[in-house]
């Protein structure tokens, strides 16, 4: 028997990379699985997965920045499994120009709309539900970027800050009612979507990001499911309001 055991989690954004990953963890851990994300294929994938590893789920077909979407998509997890104990709110893309007076406005509201809207959307009907059971976890995707600076990509180092602002807000607020809220900060995390468009297909930028982790290595989705776990864990029944870096040692100096 897992851990979560008659528990139920909603994994929202991409169904692939560190979604799939915390899905399967999840449903490792005997927890029921819901899954919301735009892209069906890839999202019962993961279901089929989740089953495999001998739990129940759920695909949710679900746009995270429109609020009826990820209204519905609580609504589901709900309808079909009784209740909603843990959440990881994992959508992010990173697209823009690196010189910002070159940026335009669609942009700037792409990237905020994806990396900060999901995330206020998705712990206002969380948090909601898991009132309603006297508690309950969420995890934050941020970055490690959401800590420090990086050349290039302002607005969406902005966006990442503002998810652990929103995190830290959020986990004050709710607090005392059982709910707690996290954020990780993963560094380059091989075999995302995220990872292979903007850094596996560039071998020059590829070797400059490693060589800013003192590990030596990129991290794997694995190692930040591994993560999420543990924060919705009773292990981290006194932890709320932190960002967890898992990044290789990026942000140490």
């Amino acid at each position: 028997m897992g851990q979560f055991t008659n528990k139920v989690a909603l994994v929202t954004g991409w169904s692939s990379g560190m979604g799939r990953e915390t899905a399967v963890a999840f449903a490792k851990e005997a927890a029921k699985v819901v899954v919301a994300s735009r892209r069906r294929d890839e999202g019962r994938e993961t279901i089929r997965l989740v089953r495999e590893a001998g739990s129940d789920g759920l695909f949710v077909k679900t746009d995270v920045t429109k609020e009826a979407d990820v209204r519905a998509a609580v609504e589901q997890a709900v309808a079909a499994f009784g209740r909603l104990d843990f959440a990881f709110n994992n959508a992010g893309i990173f697209a823009e120009k690196p010189d910002l007076t070159e940026q335009t406005e669609d942009e700037f509201d792409r990237v905020m709309g994806v990396n900060v809207k999901r995330v206020w959307l998705g712990m206002k009907y969380q948090v909601r539900q898991m009132l309603k059971n006297g508690g309950g976890s969420i995890v934050n995707n941020s970055s490690s970027l959401g800590v420090v600076g990086l050349a290039g990509a302002p607005i969406y180092v902005a966006s990442k800050h503002a998810v652990i602002g929103l995190t830290k807000a959020a986990a004050l607020t709710y607090a005392k009612a059982g709910v707690r809220i996290n954020a990780i900060c993963p560094g380059g995390i091989e075999e995302t979507d995220m990872f292979n468009a903007g850094i596996a297909s560039d071998e020059q930028l590829r070797q400059a990001m490693l060589a800013m982790h003192p590990v030596g290595r990129f991290g794997k989705p694995a190692e930040i499911a591994s993560a999420v776990i543990w924060l919705c864990s009773e292990g981290a029944g006194f932890v709320t309001g932190h960002s967890l870096r898992v990044d290789g040692g990026y942000t140490v100096s």
